[in-house]
């Protein structure tokens, strides 16, 4: 186990971290403040429409922006060791054995031209310089059985384009644990598969944490996987965490109108069939130019319903009267609550 994994407290610790890239048309502020803990053994979910930073926070985590047009600031501590100003060989070292990734697109992430079996071991021996060959091959073929790939000696010699979607995805999952990483990030990792395919890698993804009692970050968009694997979800929006809690807070009895948007806008079995969804109206700010106030108000039905703050005042993340669960939002919580009770929960967004 690496020494970084014997800290106390939570094994990933964001603290205001804060992300900006300068283009030609102005500053981006990808996350804005974002602050959020993961201990071993738990899984958070982010979840959120395509620019909230959802991504860019991972990779931020993982020390992937390139540092000539990003600014980042704030801390990222991961076994108790902030990473914000490590050097790119500091963090390279870091990289593949505290903390893995696992990537969207498995057949653009793999190598077309190297073996699966080859890609697994060099990840391997990238942090086991002592190790040669035959012992890398081991090690693969036995990480490539453990994610459930049939005949893992002779699986081991093709190559991407000879698997599946799913098996990729195993492939990739093999390679991302190799090292026995203490955080595992995994990024749309069911979005091109198959609803069976979907619930295996789920399943496998819960067996591995079991066994390595590894802390993973799971982000998607698709709330019925959050719902199914995460301990404790994060909603971004514009950059920045609009609620966070633990699942059954979240996903249950949420309390920010983007989350009732997110939940209102996808079928629901529990609900009333015939029950209207409840899409989101418009599209998300652009985060060059961001709304002043509440970035969610030019698309909330309830700004304004307490005065002018939604359009002038940038809500904090605070605590509601339920222990643990934050949300950003200028109504008072028993208008939320109410709100909720009356108009949200008819349509059986509830899980």
């Amino acid at each position: 186990m690496p020494a970084s994994a014997r800290s106390d407290g939570p094994y990933l610790q964001v603290d205001d971290l804060r992300v900006r890239f300068t283009t030609e048309d102005g500053v981006v502020r990808a996350v804005d403040g974002v602050s959020f803990t993961v201990e071993r053994g738990r899984t958070l979910g982010i979840v959120g429409e395509s620019g909230s930073g959802k991504s860019v926070t991972s990779l931020a985590i993982l020390g992937l922006h390139d540092p000539m047009r990003t600014e980042i600031s704030g801390a990222i501590r991961v076994g108790g060791r902030d990473l914000v100003g490590l050097d790119d060989e500091q963090i390279r070292r870091l990289r593949g054995r505290d903390m893995a990734m696992i990537f969207q697109d498995p057949l653009s992430a793999l190598h077309p031209f190297y073996t699966v079996g080859r890609q697994v071991a060099e990840a391997y021996r990238i942090h086991h310089p002592a190790a040669g060959r035959a012992a890398a091959r081991r090690r693969a073929v036995e990480m490539l059985d453990r994610v459930g790939i049939p005949q893992p000696d002779k699986r081991y010699d093709q190559y991407p384009h000879e698997f599946s979607g799913g098996m990729r995805q195993r492939v990739m999952i093999a390679m991302s644990l190799v090292n026995d990483p203490d955080l595992l990030i995994a990024d749309e990792p069911t979005t091109a598969l198959d609803v069976t395919v979907q619930a295996q890698i789920l399943d496998l993804l819960a067996d591995l944490q079991a066994e390595f009692n590894s802390a993973i970050i799971l982000i998607t968009h698709d709330l019925g996987v959050v719902s199914q694997v995460a301990d404790d979800v994060l909603v971004m929006y514009g950059g920045r965490a609009v609620e966070h809690g633990g699942v059954e807070q979240v996903l249950r009895r949420p309390q920010h109108p983007y989350t009732w948007g997110l939940l209102s806008s996808v079928p629901s079995l529990r609900g009333d069939a015939d029950a209207d969804l409840l899409p989101i109206k418009g599209n998300p700010p652009s985060l060059i130019n961001l709304p002043a106030g509440c970035a969610f108000h030019p698309r909330c039905r309830y700004a304004g319903r307490n005065g002018d703050r939604s359009f002038t005042d940038v809500p904090e993340l605070r605590q509601v009267q339920e222990r643990g669960h934050l949300v950003a939002c200028h109504l008072p919580e028993d208008d939320r609550k109410r709100i909720y009770a009356e108009e949200i929960a008819q349509v059986g967004v509830a899980r």
